[in-house]
Protein backbone atom coordinates (compact mmCIF):
# COMPACT_ATOMS: atom_id res chain seq x y z
CA UNK A 1 0.00 0.00 0.00
CA UNK A 2 3.13 2.82 1.02
CA UNK A 3 4.87 2.27 -2.39
CA UNK A 4 1.68 2.27 -4.30
CA UNK A 5 0.39 5.25 -2.27
CA UNK A 6 3.96 7.18 -2.11
CA UNK A 7 3.92 6.47 -6.52
CA UNK A 8 0.67 8.28 -6.82
CA UNK A 9 1.82 10.99 -4.89
CA UNK A 10 4.73 11.49 -6.63
CA UNK A 11 2.61 11.50 -9.80
CA UNK A 12 0.25 14.22 -8.41
CA UNK A 13 3.10 16.81 -7.54
CA UNK A 14 4.57 16.25 -10.59
CA UNK A 15 1.50 16.88 -12.27
CA UNK A 16 0.82 20.08 -10.36
CA UNK A 17 4.15 20.96 -10.80
CA UNK A 18 3.74 20.84 -14.69
CA UNK A 19 0.72 22.56 -14.49
CA UNK A 20 1.92 25.55 -12.57
CA UNK A 21 5.28 25.26 -14.43
CA UNK A 22 7.11 24.64 -11.65
CA UNK A 23 10.55 22.63 -11.35
CA UNK A 24 9.19 19.39 -9.49
CA UNK A 25 12.68 19.94 -7.10
CA UNK A 26 11.02 23.24 -5.44
CA UNK A 27 8.40 21.38 -3.83
CA UNK A 28 9.34 19.09 -0.59
CA UNK A 29 7.34 16.12 0.33
CA UNK A 30 6.86 15.86 3.88
CA UNK A 31 4.99 12.43 4.77
CA UNK A 32 3.11 12.90 8.32
CA UNK A 33 3.26 10.12 10.22
CA UNK A 34 1.99 11.53 13.33
CA UNK A 35 -0.05 8.01 14.89
CA UNK A 36 1.98 5.58 12.71
CA UNK A 37 3.98 2.62 14.18
CA UNK A 38 7.58 2.63 13.84
CA UNK A 39 7.44 -0.69 11.29
CA UNK A 40 5.37 2.04 8.66
CA UNK A 41 7.80 4.93 9.09
CA UNK A 42 10.60 2.16 8.43
CA UNK A 43 9.06 0.74 5.48
CA UNK A 44 9.00 4.28 3.83
CA UNK A 45 12.32 5.10 4.90
CA UNK A 46 13.23 1.90 3.09
CA UNK A 47 10.85 3.44 -0.31
CA UNK A 48 12.97 6.16 -0.20
CA UNK A 49 11.09 9.13 2.49
CA UNK A 50 13.27 10.97 4.47
CA UNK A 51 11.41 14.12 5.62
CA UNK A 52 8.65 13.15 8.00
CA UNK A 53 6.03 15.24 9.57
CA UNK A 54 5.32 14.99 13.68
CA UNK A 55 2.30 16.38 15.62
CA UNK A 56 3.29 15.43 19.01
CA UNK A 57 6.65 16.17 20.80
CA UNK A 58 6.74 12.96 22.20
CA UNK A 59 6.01 10.72 19.17
CA UNK A 60 9.06 12.59 17.76
CA UNK A 61 11.55 11.95 20.93
CA UNK A 62 10.22 8.36 20.43
CA UNK A 63 11.00 7.65 16.57
CA UNK A 64 13.95 9.56 16.72
CA UNK A 65 15.93 7.20 19.00
CA UNK A 66 14.57 4.44 16.81
CA UNK A 67 15.29 5.51 13.13
CA UNK A 68 17.92 6.34 11.10
CA UNK A 69 19.80 9.94 11.73
CA UNK A 70 19.93 10.69 8.53
CA UNK A 71 15.86 11.51 8.71
CA UNK A 72 14.65 15.23 8.44
CA UNK A 73 11.96 15.21 11.04
CA UNK A 74 9.78 18.43 11.00
CA UNK A 75 6.92 19.63 14.58
CA UNK A 76 4.14 20.64 12.33
CA UNK A 77 1.90 20.40 15.20
CA UNK A 78 0.80 22.88 17.79
CA UNK A 79 4.18 23.50 20.41
CA UNK A 80 3.89 24.09 24.04
CA UNK A 81 6.44 26.10 25.31
CA UNK A 82 7.26 23.73 27.98
CA UNK A 83 8.09 20.83 25.68
CA UNK A 84 10.74 22.90 23.22
CA UNK A 85 13.58 21.42 25.13
CA UNK A 86 12.61 18.15 24.32
CA UNK A 87 12.99 18.40 20.66
CA UNK A 88 15.09 21.83 19.65
CA UNK A 89 17.97 19.53 18.98
CA UNK A 90 15.83 16.80 17.28
CA UNK A 91 14.04 18.79 14.52
CA UNK A 92 15.22 20.58 11.37
CA UNK A 93 12.12 22.80 11.24
CA UNK A 94 9.28 23.87 13.28
CA UNK A 95 6.46 24.90 11.37
CA UNK A 96 4.13 25.99 14.32
CA UNK A 97 5.27 29.73 15.71
CA UNK A 98 2.52 31.68 16.32
CA UNK A 99 3.54 33.13 19.51
CA UNK A 100 6.39 35.48 20.80
CA UNK A 101 6.23 33.71 24.02
CA UNK A 102 7.19 30.44 21.88
CA UNK A 103 9.89 31.90 19.60
CA UNK A 104 11.04 33.33 23.20
CA UNK A 105 11.19 29.71 24.19
CA UNK A 106 12.77 28.42 20.48
CA UNK A 107 15.88 31.18 21.36
CA UNK A 108 16.26 30.33 24.56
CA UNK A 109 16.78 26.48 24.20
CA UNK A 110 18.63 26.91 21.14
CA UNK A 111 20.94 28.82 22.52
CA UNK A 112 21.22 26.16 25.11
CA UNK A 113 22.38 23.94 22.31
CA UNK A 114 24.95 26.60 20.54
CA UNK A 115 21.99 26.20 17.64
CA UNK A 116 20.14 28.03 15.15
CA UNK A 117 16.49 26.56 15.50
CA UNK A 118 14.49 27.08 11.97
CA UNK A 119 10.97 28.44 12.10
CA UNK A 120 7.74 29.03 9.97
CA UNK A 121 5.44 31.22 11.33
CA UNK A 122 2.27 29.95 11.85
CA UNK A 123 -0.69 32.36 9.68
CA UNK A 124 -4.83 31.33 10.25
CA UNK A 125 -5.46 32.45 6.85
CA UNK A 126 -9.18 31.40 6.86
CA UNK A 127 -9.55 33.01 10.76
CA UNK A 128 -11.26 29.35 11.98
CA UNK A 129 -11.39 30.13 15.90
CA UNK A 130 -10.36 26.52 16.34
CA UNK A 131 -7.26 26.63 14.57
CA UNK A 132 -4.33 28.33 15.92
CA UNK A 133 -2.13 30.84 13.99
CA UNK A 134 -1.61 34.63 13.59
CA UNK A 135 -3.85 36.97 11.54
CA UNK A 136 -2.28 38.24 8.30
CA UNK A 137 -1.90 41.33 9.19
CA UNK A 138 -0.09 40.56 12.72
CA UNK A 139 2.77 38.83 10.27
CA UNK A 140 5.24 41.32 9.13
CA UNK A 141 5.47 42.97 12.44
CA UNK A 142 5.82 39.12 14.32
CA UNK A 143 8.35 38.68 11.89
CA UNK A 144 10.61 41.98 12.49
CA UNK A 145 10.75 41.05 16.01
CA UNK A 146 11.68 37.42 15.36
CA UNK A 147 14.47 39.10 14.07
CA UNK A 148 16.02 40.06 17.32
CA UNK A 149 16.62 36.67 18.33
CA UNK A 150 20.00 35.45 16.99
CA UNK A 151 19.48 31.98 17.57
CA UNK A 152 16.22 31.89 15.81
CA UNK A 153 15.54 31.78 11.96
CA UNK A 154 12.26 32.34 10.08
CA UNK A 155 12.45 30.13 7.32
CA UNK A 156 9.19 31.13 5.87
CA UNK A 157 5.16 30.54 6.34
CA UNK A 158 3.19 28.00 6.83
CA UNK A 159 -0.94 27.68 7.31
CA UNK A 160 -3.47 24.76 7.83
CA UNK A 161 -6.54 25.09 5.40
CA UNK A 162 -9.62 24.86 6.38
CA UNK A 163 -11.19 20.94 5.40
CA UNK A 164 -13.08 21.27 2.36
CA UNK A 165 -14.75 18.78 -0.08
CA UNK A 166 -13.32 20.61 -3.20
CA UNK A 167 -10.00 21.50 -2.69
CA UNK A 168 -10.49 24.52 -4.98
CA UNK A 169 -12.26 26.32 -2.18
CA UNK A 170 -9.22 26.65 -0.35
CA UNK A 171 -7.73 27.78 -3.51
CA UNK A 172 -7.77 31.80 -2.44
CA UNK A 173 -6.36 30.73 1.19
CA UNK A 174 -3.05 29.46 -0.53
CA UNK A 175 -2.94 32.59 -3.15
CA UNK A 176 -3.37 34.86 -0.23
CA UNK A 177 -0.16 33.13 1.90
CA UNK A 178 1.67 33.13 -1.54
CA UNK A 179 1.18 36.97 -1.53
CA UNK A 180 2.32 37.66 2.14
CA UNK A 181 5.22 35.20 1.42
CA UNK A 182 6.05 37.60 -1.24
CA UNK A 183 5.93 40.98 0.48
CA UNK A 184 8.03 39.73 3.12
CA UNK A 185 10.75 38.81 0.31
CA UNK A 186 10.69 41.63 -1.48
CA UNK A 187 10.85 43.88 1.41
CA UNK A 188 14.15 42.43 1.61
CA UNK A 189 14.28 42.51 5.14
CA UNK A 190 15.31 38.60 5.81
CA UNK A 191 18.81 38.38 4.53
CA UNK A 192 17.49 35.54 2.04
CA UNK A 193 16.18 33.50 5.05
CA UNK A 194 12.43 33.29 3.47
CA UNK A 195 12.46 30.61 0.64
CA UNK A 196 9.19 28.06 2.26
CA UNK A 197 5.90 27.99 1.92
CA UNK A 198 4.29 24.92 3.80
CA UNK A 199 0.41 24.70 2.86
CA UNK A 200 -1.25 22.21 1.32
CA UNK A 201 -2.76 18.50 2.79
CA UNK A 202 -3.83 15.26 1.43
CA UNK A 203 -7.30 16.67 0.22
CA UNK A 204 -5.76 19.90 -1.56
CA UNK A 205 -2.01 19.72 -1.92
CA UNK A 206 -2.44 19.70 -5.42
CA UNK A 207 -4.49 23.21 -5.78
CA UNK A 208 -1.94 24.39 -2.87
CA UNK A 209 1.32 23.17 -5.41
CA UNK A 210 -0.06 25.18 -7.80
CA UNK A 211 0.07 28.00 -6.27
CA UNK A 212 3.12 27.78 -4.80
CA UNK A 213 3.59 26.06 -1.70
CA UNK A 214 7.18 24.61 -1.34
CA UNK A 215 6.99 22.00 1.07
CA UNK A 216 3.52 19.57 1.56
CA UNK A 217 2.27 18.00 4.43
CA UNK A 218 0.75 14.76 3.33
CA UNK A 219 -0.28 12.02 5.90
CA UNK A 220 -3.74 10.19 5.06
CA UNK A 221 -2.68 9.99 1.17
CA UNK A 222 0.69 8.06 2.16
CA UNK A 223 -0.05 6.34 5.65
CA UNK A 224 -3.71 5.84 5.22
CA UNK A 225 -6.35 6.48 7.97
CA UNK A 226 -4.70 7.72 11.21
CA UNK A 227 -5.18 5.50 14.21
CA UNK A 228 -5.86 8.26 17.20
CA UNK A 229 -6.08 5.41 19.45
CA UNK A 230 -2.24 6.04 19.63
CA UNK A 231 -2.17 9.41 20.56
CA UNK A 232 -1.12 10.57 23.86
Amino acid sequence: MLKENLTETEARIQAACKRAGRDRSAVTLIAVSKTKPISMLKEAYDLGVRVFGENKVQEIREKYEALPKDIEWHMIGHLQTNKVKYIIDKVKLIHSVDSMRLAETIEKEAEKHNRTADILLEVNVAQEASKFGLKTDEVLPFYEETMKFPHVRVRGLMTIAPFVENPENNRPIFADLHKLYVDIKEKNIDNGTVSILSMGMTNDYEVAVEEGATMVRIGTGIFGARDYSRQG
